[in-house]
Formats: structure tokens, sequence, C-alpha cells
């Protein structure tokens, strides 16, 4: 019988565990002014500072935790314009010519970052690899066909083959040739120092909670003290600033899940995606300790919905013992990300109304090269100058029916489980918890959450989501309170961790 090792006990990234040189700033606790005013700590809101330091903008950075833990701390990290089976797609959806720009638009992010790597000798493991997308399924030959066809239709260097190096079962690939990995918080703790250097101020603990909109916009921060500015960039995943825009039911949000294992197989180069669901993602890299590992990732579903999030990791679990014969599992994270529409971010101007506040989301786990294209596009848009990818990314594009029908079918699900969440029966109580366990219980005649820490401490919240009264549920893979309606994540003492929520779960008293 195969070994199947075990998973870590609690979610750690591995790029956050290696990093041991990203600075640390402090918490905004005075009035300040300056040109530009980004909000979010992650690869869209440093790139765009670091380009607008570069130009000689005063620039302040907001971030509400601590600068890289989101998002781009828990990425795969493949800088790569293969973004699944998207340019078929997107011809038939938007034509040839924007099919085009969007791949143009990753391809100029993508070399950006290398050759800002190359300019600063940032040591961040950058290693070329081909991207492959691969199927097992009949159902899915012919839209591989399809996407090879895309690929020659808008001149992307690729191949079609009926094998792979990787030793997993594949009818069919994709290839795009002349991609690469690298180490995700290296890069961008380099970006962060030269920030700095550059007289950029970043503030971290400091939570933006409102924009005062008008010539000079303020923004306002939850401990009382504001940043006037000219401009705002809003990078902080989910806005959290909506402007009349909708995001909320614009988007959606999904999570995925990644274990980083070791192995004794020889791994044959490149990066791979599965075509069909469950997803499968796989990519090397190196512990801190520059032992090889694989990281494998996959199993999406939307936020706060699905089954016991542990059984996603435990699926990867046991294809990376059968596949790769893995040794020991060290690390396993997830990531939460927003999904438009049309599939497409939205970067820019957040609405028509509002020239000088900007937005950048809905990267569809392919956030590498979206942000730094979006920071490319915002920063032009600041500085006045023209970009060829404005049109195709502005949030206020008009959306085909097909769009239209997706949202719909969204905000249907959103409905479905507003309603669900308030009429579910809850029979537990908070004392029947073991410890580390959570669970939704029944307290005083009413629904909350409860988790009973390993120390036996209880935590109970009320589990009404603050941003439109969904009912949050359990997440035993992170131990956290996930929103199936709009994705937004607490603590287990309710603190937001994830919008659009902006408040925390209240919390309940036991008598």
């Amino acid at each position: 019988m195969k070994h199947i090792p075990p998973l870590p006990t609690y979610p750690e990234s591995l790029w956050i565990q290696s990093i041991e040189d990203l600075p640390s700033f402090p918490k905004l606790q005075h009035d300040i002014e300056a040109d530009v005013t980004v909000v979010g700590g992650g690869i869209s809101g440093i790139t765009t500072a670091y380009k607008l330091t570069q130009a000689g903008f005063k620039v302040v950075l907001l971030e509400a935790g601590k600068l890289l833990h989101g998002t781009t701390g828990h990425t795969t990290a493949k800088l790569t314009a293969q973004h699944h089976l998207i340019y078929d797609e997107l011809i038939k959806q938007e034509g040839k010519e924007k099919a085009g720009l969007y791949y143009k638009a990753n391809q100029d992010a993508r070399k950006l970052m290398e050759s800002l790597i190359e300019k600063h000798a940032i040591d961040c493991d950058l290693q070329a690899q081909d991207a492959y997308i691969f199927t097992n399924s009949d159902e899915y030959l012919h839209k591989l066909q399809n996407e090879m066809s895309a690929y020659e239709t808008l001149g992307i260097s690729g191949a079609y083959l009926d094998r792979i190096p990787l030793d997993v079962p594949a009818k069919a690939a994709v290839r795009m040739d002349g991609q690469s990995q690298f180490h995700p918080l290296q890069y961008m703790a380099a970006l962060v120092k030269m920030v700095s250097q550059s007289g950029g101020h970043l503030y971290e603990q400091s939570t933006a909670l409102d924009i005062q909109e008008g010539p000079h916009p303020k923004v306002k921060t939850a401990d009382g003290y504001s940043v006037t500015c000219k401009h705002v960039v809003i990078c902080s995943h989910f806005p959290f600033y909506d402007g009349y825009g909708f995001y909320f039911a614009r988007m959606h949000a999904e999570r995925s899940y990644v274990l980083g294992i070791k192995t004794n197989m020889t791994y044959p180069g490149g990066m791979y995606i599965s075509a069909e669901e469950p997803s499968r993602s796989i990519r090397s890299a190196a512990s801190s300790d520059g032992t090889p590992l694989l990281i494998i990732g996959g199993q999406n579903h939307k936020t706060g919905q699905g089954i016991c999030t542990i059984n996603h990791y435990e699926a990867l679990q046991g294809y990376a013992s059968q596949y790769f014969n893995a040794t020991d599992i060290v690390y396993r994270w997830s990531a939460q990300d927003l999904v438009t529409g049309d599939k497409l971010p939205y970067i820019g101007r957040i609405t028509s109304s509002s020239p000088n506040v900007y937005i950048a989301t809905g990267f569809k786990k392919w956030g590498m090269t979206s942000s730094t294209a979006a920071a490319m596009l915002i920063s032009d848009l600041i500085q006045e100058k023209s970009n060829e990818y404005e049109e195709l990314f502005a949030p206020s594009r008009s959306l085909s029916l097909k769009t239209v029908k997706n949202l719909a079918a969204d905000n249907l699900d959103v409905a479905k489980h507003l309603i669900s969440g308030k009429l579910e029966l809850t029979r537990r109580k908070p004392e029947d918890l073991a410890p580390d366990e959570g669970s939704a219980v029944t307290v005083h005649g009413s629904r909350a959450g409860a988790y009973r820490d390993k120390e036996g401490k209880l935590y109970v919240v009320d589990t009404t989501c603050t941003h439109m009264g969904c009912e949050v549920e359990w997440n035993d893979g992170e131990r956290t309170w996930d929103c199936p309606c709009h994705g937004s994540r607490f603590s287990i003492t309710g603190e937001v961790m994830e919008g659009p929520a902006e408040k925390p779960l209240k919390s309940v008293l036991m008598e």
C-alpha cells in the first residue's frame, strides 16, 4: 500500500515562510497628504507604487494587515499568459483584436517583471518554463484543439501535443512557449524597498474604510486618520470602496488549495494545469533550505460553498501520493480569487463619473501578470499617457448577453444561499465542540458560530455576515468563517480577513 504522508496541522504558505528580508512598516497615526494613495499591499498595489514613485510622484500606500500576506503570498507564482482555456473563448466573445490585446497585455507584464528582476539583480529564483494545459478527458480534446487554433490565429508560440513530459494521465496538451516561474515575495520585497527608498510612505495595519471623493479625495482609515491626495488606486483584492460600481454583484469569489511536497521523483520541468475539473496545477519550487519541492494545487470552489474544506486538501494529498510519490507534505495553503462575469479583470477608473479613483480587481487566479498589467495601465492613466489596454479592461465596459446571464446566475446563487442560511436548522451547541473544532451552533435560540481552540477556549460569533446579511459557514481547512454569498471571510474572533465586508462579526456572550 502506497505511503500517504500526513497534512500539516495548520496552513502555511511556502512563500511567506521562506522570506526573511521583508521589511515592516508603522501604522498610520496622523493625517497626511500625497499625490497618490494606493490601498492594498499586494503585487498590484506595490507595483503601482513602484512605477509612480519612479516617475516622481509622492505615494502613500495603506495595507490593512501585513504587506504581501494576502493573495500575493498565497499564489502558485506562475509568470504566464497561458490563463487556462481563455483565448478561443475570448475570440468568440470579444473578437480577435481584444483577445490579442489580452495576450499582449500579459506578455508585456511578464516581460516587465523579468526586466526588473534583471535590472535590479533581484534574487527570486526566476526560471524559464514552458506552460502546459493538459487533459485526460475525451470531452476536452476538442476544447484543446480549439485553443491551439486560437494560438495560431493570435500568433502565440506553442504546440498541440499528444503527451506531456510529466508522468500523469494526459491524452493531449497545449503548450505555450517561453513562460516563467519565480518566488513572488522575494521579488516583491525588492520592489517594496525601492518604493521606500524612492520616497514612498508605506503603512501596515492601516485599514482604509471610505473615500470622500472630489478633486482632492480623502481616504479615511478605521483609526480616524485620512490621506488627502489627487488620485486613489484601490488594489485591496476586493474593493474596499464601491463607488456605486456594484462590484459585489459583478464578481464572485473562489477558493483553491495548494500543497508543497517533497518527492524522490525527478521533475522534468514545465508548469502544468489540467483543463478539466477537479483542477490540478503543478510546478517546481524550493524550500528555504534549498530542498526541491513540487507545488500541487487545485480543487476550486466558490467561497463558503461545497464540501468540508479539509477534504480539498485530502484530495490533493491523494493525488500527490499517487502520481508523485510524495515523501513528505511540508506546506499547505489556500488562496481566494475574484472572477468577473466575462473573465476579464476590472482595471481603470472605478466608474465613469470618478475620474481620479481607480480599481484593479477580478484577476481570476492569474494575478501575477494581471496585477502587473494593472499597475502599468493605472500608472499610465495617472500620468495621462495613452494605453492600448484601457478600453479592454475598463470597469465600465459594456457586457455581452452571455456575461449578463453569467452574472444573473451568480446573483441567483447568492439569493439561494441567503435564504437557505436563514432556514438552516442548527442542532449543535457550543458545549458539544471538541478542541480545535468549529461549527454553526445554537445560542439563546439563535444561530451562532463557535470554535474551541486546542487549549479549550471558546470563541462565539454571530454568523450573520456584516456585508449583506448572509450566514457564514465554518471553514475547517483554514479555521475561518466564510460567506457563501460574496466571499467575505472572518477570523475566529470575527475580524474581517477578506472583503467586501468592512465590519467584524459581532461577538456572542455566553451566560
